[in-house]
């Protein structure tokens, strides 16, 4: 970070969800709807700093690799699913979430990154959700008893989503990041999730006072 922005760092692998973390991640990088001036940048990690390819096709070059991250120099971190955290792929990302944990510095996961959450120990404690229970219970985790129905959750710090919840988990980041006025939050989630019209102009006024 430098120049009072702050990181948010979104892991990318091969076979990454496009659309997971798409609302998450475009709003943090323009800070539309904010009264003040955007502090955040979105910075990716990859394993190494080779590309991968995500779901959708698209081949991303990371900014940092894995070994280069630090929470203190995070505001959080972002784990979109993929198809390999079923089989116990990325769990050099779990395990970076661990130290995110740790620190106390914000984790958001969706979809199979949950499952590598709950198999890596880290939502035994702590209120979650993900797809459906029986999915995470298959990780062999200990903590199905604070699993949540609902689109999403934050358990601390750790955002836990399911699969076609990316509004609901987006809305979760920018509350935990502090992105928007709880009026803001409350209508980027009733257009983008519900198309309520009726959130149009709140958002516009947002826009237009940050102009």
């Amino acid at each position: 970070m430098s120049n009072g922005t702050k990181n948010v760092h979104l892991a990318v692998y091969d076979t990454l969800a496009d659309w997971e973390a798409g609302h998450a991640i475009a709003h943090i990088a323009n800070g539309h709807f904010r009264a003040a001036p955007n502090e955040y940048a979105v910075v990716t990690v990859g394993a190494t700093r080779e590309p991968v390819t995500t779901m959708g096709g698209m081949r991303v070059l990371p900014d940092i690799a894995l070994d280069e991250l630090d929470p203190a120099d995070s505001a959080m971190l972002i784990l979109p699913g993929a198809a390999t955290w079923d089989a116990g792929g990325n769990s050099a990302f779990a395990e970076a979430a661990r130290r995110f944990v740790a620190a106390g510095t914000p984790v958001a996961a969706i979809c199979g990154a949950t499952f590598g959450l709950a198999a890596a120990g880290l939502l035994d404690d702590r209120d979650h959700t993900s797809s459906a229970a029986e999915y995470l219970a298959a990780s062999g985790y200990a903590g199905g008893g604070r699993y949540v129905e609902a689109d999403a959750v934050n358990g601390g710090g750790v955002i836990t989503a399911g699969t076609s919840a990316q509004t609901a988990f987006a809305r979760e980041i920018f509350a935990e990041l502090g992105l928007y006025t709880p009026e803001v939050l409350d209508a980027w989630f009733r257009l983008f999730a519900h198309s309520d019209a009726s959130a149009y102009p709140v958002l516009m006024a947002a826009a237009g006072a940050e102009g």
